[in-house]
């Protein structure tokens, strides 16, 4: 992340602090997440302790913390995943509070209860909050008791016996999910019933494997499906806001690769409503803190409740660009007990903006994850754009993380703007050591679909061919000029590279 990039984020008013509750914060995460949170956190004079594995020791998240403590495990992922060592790692610091980011235990209510336990505040929201809504099927029948809508379908534990004559009688096309899932993983698609029970139990098999669960759960599917979730953020005195929606339509196998607000789907009268069904649903929860309340949207305008996300998503960084405020902030606001300290007439879409995920992975191969040192890495610049990285230079990227490297976001007065600042900041990046998906990630914003507005869950998959494009030697020679106009001593770098015109795949990008 560059040094600025959250100095846009300063559109609400200034607070006044009183004996706030902890001075101390610990990241229990890594990568590019954990350097947005501990700038925003230095922003606010707190102190900052960044918790990580060895692997990680030289990230810049590490070497910019005023403190760091170091986790051990089996795997680098065990370590992050550690409870016990985590609240050692407070009592050893004296960190006070814990910023958990997104993914490991940023949606474990152990791990919220332990530090609670500990005397530890977690930058979160309760951990009957995080138990409400991380049982898929729990928080369907929460909303669906509630008047929200959902889509008619059947659960499993209602009467394992008649669940798939029921699931049979809800009619296809049927989706089939696992109640603790998650990512898409297990996730069935049914249109013929004289597949449904191997597809149940096939799905049931995915569930115990990745979930260790496999209960079930079955909805209509809705064809051409558009994911629309709305931001929320509540505090502890009973206000509770929403920052507007994010449309994430743009999946590879169920992985958002791109997201955008707002979203062109929405009408003036949609957006109000969906937006509303979102700050409902998390009222009736009593919710504290950051959260985001997931639909999926049909093309008749008809929206479903999807799940709620516990916690700060990736594509924050676009609401942020068109609000103006700082989540990360609001999140470390409210743990203190602060109140919100506006309303929902305060928050305004200004503009557009869309982030797009730079993965180390090899679009033009299966999207096989690519890994090595970053030999050159130069984030692009210019109005209204921001790069969330938590990577640098000389630093080895593994296989044993999410190959994710950066989140480029443009903001643009409009989402045509938008869409050529996002084109213009992938094609000025340069990345040498490993293969990135940029080139892929700009024929998706070319795409006829994704201009129009109308790319649903789906485009990717339907448009592989259009999209699948392979480097010409031209290419090649633009990559390298890029990378040597950026910095001409790169070209020792390049030089000191054996075969490197045989195997010219680790300079894509």
């Amino acid at each position: 992340m560059t040094p600025d990039a959250v100095a846009c984020i300063d559109r609400h008013p200034p607070y006044n602090w009183v004996l706030p509750v902890f001075q101390k914060v610990l990241i229990a995460n890594r990568g590019e997440i954990a350097l947005r949170i501990l700038r925003t956190l230095k922003g606010m004079g707190l102190a900052t302790v960044v918790a990580h594995h060895a692997v990680d020791a030289d990230s810049p998240a590490v070497l910019e913390a005023d403190e760091s403590v170091e986790l051990h495990g089996s795997t680098p992922v065990a370590a992050y995943l550690d409870i016990a060592q985590l609240v050692e790692a407070c009592r050893h610091s004296g960190a006070q509070a814990v910023h958990p980011g997104y993914g490991f235990l940023s949606e474990n209510a152990g791990f919220a209860r332990a530090l609670d336990e500990a005397g530890i505040v977690f930058i979160g929201p309760r951990p009957d909050s995080i138990e409400l809504m991380g049982d898929k099927v729990r928080a369907r029948s929460f909303v669906a008791q509630r008047g929200f809508p959902v889509a008619p379908g059947v659960i499993e534990d209602d009467d394992p016996a008649t669940f798939v004559e029921r699931a049979r009688q809800v009619g296809t096309p049927l989706l089939i999910k696992p109640s603790a899932g998650g990512g898409g993983k297990g996730m069935r698609i049914v249109r013929d019933l004289a597949v449904l029970e191997r597809e149940i139990e096939t799905a049931r098999r995915e569930g115990e494997r990745y979930f260790g669960d496999g209960r079930l759960f079955v909805e209509r599917y809705v064809e051409r499906p558009r994911h629309i979730e709305v931001q929320v953020m509540g505090d502890a005195h009973g206000q509770l806001v929403h920052f507007w929606e994010r449309e994430c339509s743009v999946q590879r196998r169920f992985q958002k690769i791109i997201e955008e607000t707002p979203s062109p789907a929405l009408s003036l009268v949609q957006r109000h409503d969906i937006c509303e069904a979102a700050a409902g649903i998390a009222r009736a929860a009593n919710y504290r803190g950051a959260g985001t309340v997931e639909f999926i949207y049909g093309a008749g305008g008809e929206f479903y409740f999807l799940e709620m996300n516990t916690r700060l998503q990736v594509e924050h960084p676009v609401t942020e660009m068109v609000t103006g405020f700082d989540l990360v902030r609001e999140q470390v606001r409210v743990a203190q007990g602060e109140p919100l300290g506006y309303t929902q007439a305060d928050i305004a879409q200004l503009g557009h903006a869309i982030e797009c995920r730079l993965y180390a992975e090899d679009s033009e191969h299966d999207f096989r994850p690519s890994t090595g040192d970053i030999l050159c890495w130069r984030p692009p610049s210019g109005p209204g754009v921001r790069v969330d990285v938590g990577v640098r230079e000389g630093q080895a990227v593994t296989a044993a993380f999410d190959p994710m490297i950066a989140k480029i976001i443009c903001h643009g007065n409009t989402r045509a703007q938008a869409i050529e600042r996002s084109i213009l900041a992938l094609e000025q990046s340069v990345l040498l050591g490993l293969t990135t998906n940029a080139r892929y990630l700009t024929r998706a914003l070319r795409h006829a679909e994704f201009r129009a507005g109308q790319a649903d869950t789906g485009m990717l998959a339907r448009c592989a061919d259009e999209l699948r494009e392979s480097l010409t030697p031209d290419d090649i020679d633009l990559v390298l000029a890029s990378a040597v106009l950026a910095d001409r001593e790169l070209l020792r770098a390049v030089h000191a590279i054996p075969a490197m015109h045989a195997a010219m795949g680790p300079w894509r990008n």
